[in-house]
């Protein structure tokens, strides 16, 4: 072993000790050693074994031992039968909105039960390069999270931005930290070119201009310029929607956001700022009315609510594979359309009685599905902003719609090519025909057949795929899929707790 490789083998062990927020010396307990021995490991001038790399990466959670491996691939075995309870996890979307708001607050905010996911960490990633101190508390995935009196923008880690999208919803905090900065461009989904530009509109009455060049965005802030009038957006995104609502809640004077979208994500973060001690009025409307204030410095706890998004994923793995399964904490208000859709297709189930999630607003139930014989819907299954059909639900009504009897045309007319891997539904036997890059015909029912796929560079069409395999007769193998762990925590491992049969490997 080479001074290079331990060097890189500490700094691969001290970034995985940092990332599950123990001291050298607490990692040095858990390893029964010194923290000295610790430190010269870090250091990279200790000569490791693979059973010390193995032991530090358990103790670390971390895959350590597999430096220089490639990608993760998933060998599915079909078809199957699902049986269980399973519980909906903390919302992606919601997690990574209150990550950036948090650099709204100049005091300690502790978010409870956050979705541990790779999207989640790039974002810490960045947050942790600026200045912004993370730990996390406890297994329940509780995070602390401490801004620095200065952040260093000259810091930041390009890499970890440039693999996540949710780099451009910086842009509502800083423009009140600093009067320059610059941000790498973004990256992750590849969903086709979704432009900055409803961003930007919605941040120039704050005095934001935004030149983008040379792979970075470079802002300027004009502190003369204010809101004078309320604030239209061109779109009613999500992400666009977050980063005015960020921008307002450090504008001492009333801010009024129109078209704004009301979806799951938006009113956990409405409801962070508001423990901040923001106004914020018309939470679930298109119109926002924010009332800020200067500065913003209180220890907040807050608890995101659960992933509507998740909560399709687990009920499409039901339905696939005509399972009976109970799915607990979902979020009703931002899965009703899908239900009543799902029920005009002949879907079964049944629903508890309502109750309120950790942050005491968002309305839960437990859903338990049935068997059901599914046939196509009248109409074409298309999404539209909350509380229209959920915009990453779609695909999801791909694999449902090839086990339903009849044809079933999907319009997701949001991206321009996201519709495009649903073809990849074929490979296992299905019959999905391209229309145009927004439309699919879907035909069933299928009998799915497992084969080899490498898995669509897109979230929610790779988890579709990943879905359909379970339905799959004999074995399937699907390659590369990072992309999956961007949005979902642990989620191969939670449905083999269902009945599934899959395994997780790499090549050697």
């Amino acid at each position: 072993m080479t001074d290079g490789y331990k060097g890189r083998i500490g700094n691969l062990i001290r970034d995985a000790r940092k990332h599950k927020g123990l001291t050298q010396a607490q990692l040095a307990d858990l390893l029964n050693t010194s923290q000295s021995a610790i430190n010269r490991i870090e250091q990279g001038q200790q000569n490791l074994s693979l059973e010390m790399i193995a032991r530090v990466g358990a103790a670390l959670d971390s895959s350590l031992v597999d430096i220089g491996a490639g990608p993760t691939h998933l060998r599915v075995t079909g078809p199957t039968t699902l049986s269980g309870e399973i519980t909906v996890k903390t919302s992606k979307n919601a997690g990574v909105a209150l990550l950036v708001g948090s650099l709204l607050n100049r005091g300690r905010t502790t978010l409870r039960k956050v979705a541990r996911i790779e999207e989640v960490n790039r974002i810490i990633e960045v947050l942790n390069s600026i200045g912004v101190q993370t730990r996390w508390l406890n297994d329940d995935n509780d995070l602390e999270i401490v801004p620095p009196k200065e952040l260093r923008l000259d810091a930041v880690d390009e890499a970890a931005a440039r693999r996540t999208r949710s780099v451009i919803m910086f842009l509502g905090p800083l423009l009140h930290r600093l009067d320059t900065f610059e941000l790498p461009y973004a990256g992750g989904c590849n969903l086709g070119t979704r432009t900055v530009e409803p961003h930007l509109s919605a941040l120039r009455p704050f005095g934001l201009e935004v030149k983008a060049t040379d792979g970075a965005y470079h802002a300027s802030v004009n502190r003369e310029i204010q809101p004078g009038r309320p604030i239209v957006l061109t779109e009613r995104g999500d992400t666009v929607t977050e980063n005015a609502l960020m921008a307002a809640a450090l504008h001492p004077g009333t801010t009024v956001i129109r078209n704004a979208s009301s979806n799951y994500m938006v009113q956990d973060l409405c409801f962070y700022l508001q423990k901040l001690g923001v106004e914020v009025e018309g939470i679930g409307t298109t119109t926002l009315r924010v009332t800020g204030r200067e500065v913003i410095d209180v220890d907040v706890d807050y608890a995101p609510s659960e992933d509507p998004i998740e909560a399709m994923s687990l009920l499409t793995a039901a339905i696939v594979t005509d399972s009976e399964i109970t799915i607990k904490r979902v979020p009703i208000e931002f899965m009703e359309i899908e239900l009543a859709t799902l029920e005009e297709m002949g879907f079964n189930y049944t629903l508890s009685e309502e109750y309120l999630a950790l942050n005491g607003k968002t309305r839960l139930v437990d859903i338990t599905t049935k068997h059901s014989v599914l046939h196509a819907p009248l109409d074409k299954i298309h999404p539209l902003p909350f509380p229209g059909l959920n915009i990453d639900n779609l695909p999801f009504f791909a694999a449902i719609a090839a086990v339903a009897q009849g044809q079933t045309l999907l319009h997701d007319w949001v991206y321009e090519n996201r519709a495009i891997y649903l073809t990849e539904l074929n490979k296992l036997g299905g019959n999905v025909t391209l229309m145009d890059p927004h439309r699919v015909m879907i035909e069933g029912p299928t009998h799915f057949s497992g084969t080899e796929i490498v898995c669509p560079p897109a979230l929610r069409p790779a988890v579709v795929v990943l879905l359909a395999m379970l339905a799959s007769k004999g074995t399937s193998v699907l390659r590369s899929t990072y992309v999956i762990a961007r949005g979902y925590e642990d989620l191969a491992e939670r449905l083999n707790q269902l009945g599934a049969n899959i395994t997780a490997f790499r090549d050697i």
